[in-house]
């Protein structure tokens, strides 16, 4: 489906990494990233999942968590937003948990002013299991339980984190939304089975766009992720995408596209359960 973009898109940018252990090295590489991002004329940037750190050591996350409002990392997100000024998706951040040797796994969201406007914790929390490769979430971090979706001057934007991904009942939770945000850091044996497909199914189920920005390639720890940051449109086509290596892909959402294809295939107004009118 060929289209002509509307005087009223807007430019957004997905960054991927290859996150390591050293915070301010990681630090360095997404600020570079982030005004490459800028320079491109972006208006949103979204960073991947654990964009300060991958370490081999699994608590090394909860010894850098931080209450919500303050520490090293919220003051780079916020800083940076107000600097390019981007509305910037900041991937996950460790947050204080209950739980004291736990995290919360948080997408923090700062305006172009660098005021922070929403907070998502990740809800699904990763498990599996083949061979020699395991992964358990659970053991470090603690479950968030709310949906969440922001205004934003170019629409609705609904918030997940990677595993999440793979319920589509949390994305029917938000309504109608123009963007659904994913930031991500897949494993390269599910990533290579279901990454896109599930991205470009939900960018069709849920009629908008979707910006995922992931962690490609492999880590210092020997972990490695799948990347194919990707931006999809509301028809389900691949805008843009990068395969691994640190870097930025970039799109433009045209809400006028949005519209038109949710006038032409009526379907978030078919629906009869869960919620449908």
């Amino acid at each position: 489906m060929t289209h002509t973009l509307s005087p009223q898109t807007v430019r957004i940018a997905a960054v991927q990494t290859v996150s390591g252990p050293d915070v301010a090295e990681n630090l360095r590489v997404v600020g570079g990233l982030i005004a490459e991002a800028a320079d491109a004329g972006a208006r949103l940037v979204a960073l991947p999942e654990y964009f300060a750190l991958i370490s081999a050591d699994e608590r090394a996350k909860v010894a850098i968590r931080e209450p919500e409002g303050r520490g090293p990392l919220q003051d780079f997100l916020r800083e940076a937003a107000q600097r390019h000024g981007v509305w910037l998706v900041g991937g996950t951040v460790p947050l204080v948990a209950e739980a004291e040797d736990k995290v919360r796994n948080s997408t923090l969201v700062f305006d172009d002013r660098g005021e922070c406007v929403a907070r998502y914790d990740k809800i699904h929390l990763f498990g599996f299991s083949r061979g020699e490769e395991r992964y358990d979430e659970a053991a470090t971090i603690e479950p968030g339980g709310r949906v969440v979706a922001f205004d934003a001057p170019f629409g609705r934007v609904g918030l997940s984190v990677c595993y999440d991904l793979r319920f589509p009942e949390l994305y029917r939770a938000m309504g109608e939304v123009s963007l659904i945000v994913v930031p991500a850091a897949f494993t390269h044996t599910t990533g290579r089975a279901h990454w896109e497909v599930l991205l470009r199914a939900r960018a069709i189920e849920n009629q908008c766009y979707v910006l995922a920005p992931a962690q490609g390639g492999r880590h210092p720890s020997g972990r490695v992720t799948w990347g194919h940051t990707l931006i999809a449109d509301p028809w389900g086509e691949v805008l843009a995408c990068r395969d691994e290596g640190a870097g930025v892909v970039v799109a433009d959402l045209d809400p006028e596209r949005i519209a038109a294809i949710r006038q032409s295939l009526p379907a978030l107004a078919h629906r009869c359960l869960g919620g449908g009118t």
